[in-house]
């Protein structure tokens, strides 16, 4: 899909069909010509309705505002509404700013163009496409604010860039099991990072023995896919500042022998979401030429049941010397990611370190299924991603650490347990035995984001399809931009 900016006025611009969004309900606005026809059909211009006047060559769509947080998803409902059906390859829209000068507002509205485009058919029979190969943006403003041409070129790149991260992790995550392995992984990062001049490591069961990473070998050991360990680096002249993030990448978890009910399982190809957002991001990164060096850890396991499964009450010694006592073989996500953050410490001193899991159930109980939690020691840090998130269309809601609950994982015969002896707090004190494999030095640089909620969700909502979301792609990207500096409006 590509986009074309002109300074022409909407009427002039020959295409298939105009998405013109309706502010506020404010459906007296000269941009809406089809009044009567729209006040027939009951359009009330309520966030993200829809109605199609196909004769007229018209898609009106409700937007509550003219912010970010509004017209990014009222965009991806206008393209969700053209899914399928064809005669629409050329569509035309307006300029909706919310700010004089500032192209957030258009970023947000490219962005939801492309992801409401996006559909995983792969395995279906009869294909659902969208018909729209060209976007022209006019730049005659819905209110009297402008930009100039270049302007709007650099936001719909950049709003280009993040979508397009933001579908290469939902493929991710959406394609099932037996195609995508922790094999499949290190294969499509070598494929990157051959095409954006990336450096790629892939760490095997062996090169993980000798890291000394048994926490993650035990709970790969009983499948036939080995374990990997994958590691992408983007590495500028003179970076502002050295970024680490980590991905857990559960390509499928039946729980191990703490076996998962049977629907449970269902949906558990959703469990690589975490490095699935760290391949995005790192996509996105070196697309965007970040001033900032970004290394991408990707721990790639597949958690099955066999004779050589490891097993509750086992004690298991992580790369940093801590043993932890096995209580759940289901909470193996902590496991991988307590050696992957240990192996990253190890190979970069970073600023900023960041790690992207489903961990908890325990998360989308106390949120809800469409919010991250975000956990760490520093309290700006937190904020910061929260900030980042709201502009990027996400949501996110720190969860704060309390000695309590860190009680609460303490072992009578390990260093620490896997699980908590109580039910409650759960994303929280996973939260909390991840802290003890940061090192004193990335203490206050370390984030913790339980995507386990937003990450894959049944049903579409906002700016995301059924099932895979991409969720933290493009919050992250947000504020990699904001510590490299770049103007993102």
């Amino acid at each position: 899909m590509n986009f074309t900016v002109t300074t022409s006025s909407v009427h002039e611009i020959e295409s298939d069909l105009e998405i013109v969004f309706v502010v506020d309900e404010n459906i007296d606005h000269p941009f809406v010509k089809e009044k009567k026809i729209l006040k027939q059909y009951g359009f009330n211009a309520t966030q993200e309705e829809i109605c199609f006047l196909p004769e007229h060559g018209k898609l009106y769509v409700g937007a509550a505002s003219l912010k970010s947080e509004a017209l990014r998803p009222a965009a991806a409902a206008a393209m969700r509404t053209l899914l399928g059906k064809k005669g629409y390859k050329r569509i035309k829209v307006a300029l909706y700013l919310s700010h004089p000068r500032c192209t957030a507002s258009l970023r947000a509205m490219c962005e939801g163009l492309l992801l409401g485009a996006y559909s995983f058919d792969k395995y279906k029979s009869k294909k659902s496409k969208s018909p729209v190969k060209e976007i022209v943006v006019s730049l005659e403003g819905y209110e009297s604010h402008e930009i100039g041409h270049e302007a709007a070129l650099r936001a719909i790149h950049k709003a280009e860039i993040v979508a397009d991260a933001t579908n290469f992790a939902r493929n991710i995550v959406n394609t099932p099991p037996d195609d995508f392995y922790p094999e499949t992984m290190a294969k499509k990062a070598k494929k990157l990072a051959k095409k954006l001049g990336l450096e790629c490591t892939v760490l095997d069961a062996k090169a993980l023995k000798k890291e000394k990473m048994r926490a993650m070998l035990a709970v790969g050991r009983a499948s036939r896919h080995e374990p990997k360990l994958v590691h992408l680096a983007y590495k500028p002249k003179n970076p502002k500042a050295t970024v680490a993030l980590v991905g857990k990448g559960l390509t499928y978890d039946s729980g191990g022998l703490s076996l998962k009910p049977g629907d449970f399982m269902v949906t558990m190809k959703a469990d690589k979401s975490g490095s699935a957002a760290v391949i995005g991001i790192m996509k996105a990164v070196a697309e965007l030429g970040l001033d900032i060096e970004v290394h991408g850890f990707m721990g790639m396991v597949e958690n099955m049941i066999g004779g050589d499964a490891y097993k509750p009450d086992d004690v298991l010694k992580a790369k940093n010397g801590k043993t932890i006592e096995v209580r759940n073989t289901d909470a193996e996500g902590r496991l991988v990611l307590a050696d992957v953050l240990c192996y990253a410490q190890q190979e970069v001193k970073a600023d900023y370190l960041i790690d992207f899991a489903t961990l908890t159930g325990a998360c989308v109980v106390g949120v809800g299924q469409y919010t991250s939690g975000v956990m760490g020691f520093d309290e700006t840090l937190k904020s910061e991603m929260k900030r980042h998130a709201k502009i990027a269309g996400e949501l996110v809601t720190p969860l704060d650490f309390n000695d309590h609950l860190k009680k609460t994982l303490k072992s009578t015969i390990a260093d620490i347990s896997n699980i908590s002896n109580t039910r409650y707090g759960g994303a929280i004190t996973a939260g909390l035995f991840l802290s003890e494999f940061i090192d004193d030095d990335h203490r206050d640089k370390w984030l913790h984001v339980d995507i386990a909620g937003p990450a894959f969700v049944e049903h579409a909502w906002g700016e995301n399809p059924a099932g895979a979301s991409g969720a933290g792609v493009r919050m992250t990207v947000r504020m990699l931009e904001s510590v490299a500096g770049a103007k993102t409006h």
